[in-house]
């Protein structure tokens, strides 16, 4: 009988893709892989209280530092899959010159032309808590600017849709994603420091699972580094493209052993 291991993701649509390739490894292995996704405190609370067995992935240390905090000692982290970072971003056609610090967005002659709504996705997540403070410690609101939670469709068709119209908008985001796969987006300036630095998208398990998985497989983990530009690629195979996470794993691993 095979051995079992519980693969945690957030859930998103990048996530899935990133443990969509952890997924493969670990089936070379030999285990039978069941796989659960959640929004992100959930997923914490779920390795914490033992229902998963591997998480992949957790930002570290800014974004999901503290949601890991209480578990960080029954925890051993393994590789890094990629590096993830935050932003505020523009389409390339806002000019530089207008708009090149999230401080150029209060000048006049910029809130006049921008839309106000800053359009995130769920509440959970890093980069909507950090947009939240922008919006406050740099007084956005005092103009109308506002940015609101949804679903990731909120936030990623309403930059295709604004983009289409070229419309200067803000975007908040990060790398690895699928729009940066098809759109050149411009990060802006953002002086406060408030979007917390690059992070580590650290595959983690729970430490007395760990002590029984074979080292060539701990080593093959820790191995695993796809990096930003793969997993937005996947993410828009996922997101676009129509595939499930684990066709657009298998094609990647595909072209990249053809290489």
């Amino acid at each position: 009988m095979k051995p079992i291991i519980r693969l945690g993701y957030i859930d998103l649509s990048f996530h899935a893709a990133s443990a969509a390739l952890v997924q493969r490894v670990l089936e070379r292995h030999d285990y039978e892989v069941l796989v659960s996704a959640a929004p992100h405190e959930d997923m914490f609370r779920r390795y914490g209280a033992g229902a998963v067995d591997m998480l992949a992935s957790a930002w570290l240390p800014a974004s999901h530092g503290d949601y890991l905090a209480p578990y960080a000692a029954q925890t051993r982290t393994l590789g890094v899959l990629y590096r993830p970072y935050c932003i505020w971003g523009v389409p390339d056609y806002v000019p530089v010159d207008a708009v090149q610090s999230v401080a150029d967005l209060l000048r006049p002659e910029v809130a006049t032309r921008m839309t106000r709504l800053i359009q995130g996705i769920n509440p959970g997540a890093g980069i909507s808590r950090f947009s939240r403070a922008i919006v406050q410690q740099y007084g956005l609101d005092r103009l109308g600017y506002h940015f609101e939670n949804g679903i990731q469709a909120d936030c990623f068709v309403r930059y295709e849709q604004a983009h289409a119209r070229r419309e200067w908008c803000v975007v908040p985001l990060w790398h690895p994603q699928f729009l940066h796969h098809s759109h050149r987006i411009r990060p802006l300036d953002e002086p406060l420091g408030l979007l917390g630095g690059q992070d580590d998208a650290t595959l983690i398990v729970s430490e007395p699972f760990a002590r029984d998985m074979p080292a060539a497989l701990l080593e093959e983990l820790n191995r695993l580094s796809p990096g930003n530009e793969v997993i937005s690629e996947l993410d828009h195979s996922i997101c676009r493209d129509g595939m499930s996470a684990l066709q657009a794993a298998d094609a990647w691993l595909a072209r990249s052993a053809a290489l």
